[in-house]
């Protein structure tokens, strides 16, 4: 029998570093406040007031989907969307995957009235 290494006989009350950091599960409503970090690069206004976030859902081990679209099925910078909500969503949730959906396809009815107040202050016609 072997007798016990000293750090073996030491208690301490460190967190564990291979531990979720989440300590609560988020609300739909806690990521789509996160969600308006994110800004459409070509309009200057976050995805959720623009009406690309169709959908979000948590499971309960903290894990998003979110259903989100885009001005256009041809926008390049899907990427930069893509990244920054992935980002902003860090150590809120545990994982992200951006389910991108065409239908309904996006259109201008879809924008909030903060939407339209933003894009009206820097020049758009609504």
């Amino acid at each position: 029998m072997t007798e016990p290494r000293p750090s073996d006989l030491v208690k301490d009350d460190l967190p564990d570093v291979d531990a979720p950091t989440m300590t609560a599960l988020p609300t739909e409503d806690e990521v789509l406040e996160a969600m308006k970090d994110v800004v459409d690069p070509e309009l200057m206004v976050n995805v959720v007031d623009l009406g690309l976030v169709y959908g979000v859902q948590l499971d309960d081990e903290g894990n998003c989907t979110v259903d989100m679209t885009l001005t256009s099925p041809t926008c390049p910078l899907t990427d930069k969307i893509e990244y920054d909500t992935k980002y902003v969503l860090d150590g809120l949730v545990n994982s992200v995957t951006i389910n991108w959906v065409w239908l309904p396809p996006w259109t201008l009815e879809m924008i909030t009235e903060d939407g339209r107040e933003q894009l009206r202050a820097i020049g758009y016609n609504l």
